[in-house]
């Protein structure tokens, strides 16, 4: 991992914003097996969001939604202009990734990933293309993407193989979550 400590509590991290302006002409097909389900969300219960956030990005230290107050993370969750779908494998939850359409011309994706179980089983690729297809279903002039030296160490490479390009970089400080301070966040 290319992140760095700075001080206590908080993590240095090159992030990277990527973008898309035109579909890809093919998609990655399905794998066989395993048995997969993909399904869109509506009014989706904070729990469950907060869940699949946690499980998709405790390894690579996402916190930014589990410090969303309830009415806020509702809000987002409950916008026209949010668009989340879940992955089950074998019947079990697996990953998920969040759309949002930030103006008429961008659509965003926002969070992407899998739960620790699925990593491994050949699904990021298949799973990717189905997020860029969904964001390209609501028809924006380019398709965006962030990522950053904290991600999974093969997501930037992903990204760009899908047809993402950067467009710029920047040097970020983030605070990394307690165990304490995620399950209390976790119990709400």
């Amino acid at each position: 991992m290319n992140a760095q400590a700075t001080t206590q509590g908080q993590l240095h991290a090159t992030v990277t914003r990527l973008q898309m302006t035109q579909p890809p002409r093919s998609y990655p097909p399905a794998p066989a097996r395993p048995q997969l389900a993909l399904l869109r969300c509506h009014a989706m219960p904070l729990n469950f969001y907060r869940y699949l956030y946690d499980r998709v990005g405790r390894r690579w230290n996402w916190t930014a939604a589990l410090t969303l107050s309830d009415t806020d993370l509702s809000e987002r969750l409950s916008s026209a202009r949010t668009d989340i779908r879940t992955l089950y494998m074998d019947g079990c939850p697996a990953g998920f990734f969040e759309l949002r359409l930030l103006s008429a011309e961008e659509c965003r994706l926002v969070h992407f990933g899998l739960i620790e179980h699925a990593i491994g089983k050949g699904l990021g690729r298949w799973f990717l293309g189905t997020a860029i297809r969904a964001a390209w279903a609501h028809d924006p002039r380019f398709v965006t993407v962030e990522t950053c030296t904290l991600d999974h160490p093969a997501a930037l490479g992903l990204y760009q193989k899908m047809g993402f390009a950067p467009i710029w970089r920047r040097e970020e400080t983030v605070p990394e979550m307690t165990p304490e301070k995620r399950a209390e966040v976790l119990l709400r």
